[in-house]
């Protein structure tokens, strides 16, 4: 049995709790608002600009303006997501290893969950880009090659959870590879900036061109992520909660 304040665990149903289905239930409304607005409003996005044709991985491809680039309004806001949800992870990671809680450890543990899933969403909507765009499945462009580790990094998290059996020594792993894995977040963000790229666009920018016809849904997609992202957090969390108490009251009754 771990010791009280190690142990020590927010209660079950709070205020943020009774929110999370409301929170999953508008960002739900948002998402299919945006996506509704998208093909009704909203002008072709002039994406992954080339100037000139150009041989990216190894298919002649030239600047488009087709239907699949409206995939962007869902794709951008779910990677936003994912990256909103590793800012907890590394929160919370930083939380722990200043008290030794666990309550932080669940917390850090459930956001990188959150993200996962988020992260899995954003590889799965680019691939789609990439092939109606690009022509080809995958090209090892900076951004894409950062998000690409950063997704390995999320899988190597839990797999470290699953290989260290020792409770205080899997959370300290897990909190300082937390860490690490959220400072891939910015690099992922900014990367295009660092390493100017042809094929993919700098997206928040002054000069960016977004017209309101586009930003509104562009926002309600992102809004509506969000708050899906909150609410699936929040509800992992509560299952979370339940079963450790379960575990709790069931060691008691062996003792």
């Amino acid at each position: 049995m771990a010791d009280e304040k190690t142990a020590r665990l927010p209660r079950v149903g709070g205020r943020l709790d009774s929110l999370a289905p409301w929170a999953l239930a508008l960002g739900a409304l948002l998402a299919i608002a945006g996506f509704v607005l998208n093909f009704t409003v909203a002008p072709l996005v002039n994406g992954a600009t080339v100037a000139e044709p150009a041989v990216i991985g190894g298919t002649l491809v030239g600047n488009k303006l087709l239907l699949s680039q409206k995939i962007f309004y869902w794709h951008m806001p779910v990677a936003m997501a994912s990256f909103a949800a590793l800012v907890f992870t590394a929160y919370y990671s930083i939380r722990f290893l200043m008290t030794k809680e666990y309550r932080y450890d669940v917390r850090a543990k459930l956001a990188t969950e959150t993200s996962l899933v988020f992260v899995l969403c954003t590889m799965a909507t680019g691939e789609m880009w990439t092939r109606f765009e690009w022509g080809v499945w995958w090209t090892w462009e900076p951004r894409l090659t950062t998000y690409f580790v950063l997704m390995l990094m999320i899988f190597g998290y839990f797999i470290l959870r699953n290989a260290v059996e020792d409770t205080e020594r899997r959370a300290v792993y897990s909190s300082v590879f937390g860490i690490l894995i959220f400072i891939d977040v910015p690099i992922c963000f900014m990367i295009t900036r660092l390493i100017p790229s042809s094929v993919h666009p700098v997206i928040f920018r002054t000069d960016s061109g977004l017209s309101p016809e586009m930003l509104l849904p562009l926002l309600l997609s992102l809004f509506g992520f969000l708050l899906i992202a909150f609410g699936l957090y929040r509800l992992r969390l509560r299952v979370q909660l339940m079963e450790d108490a379960l575990v709790r009251i069931q060691d008691k009754l062996e003792d």
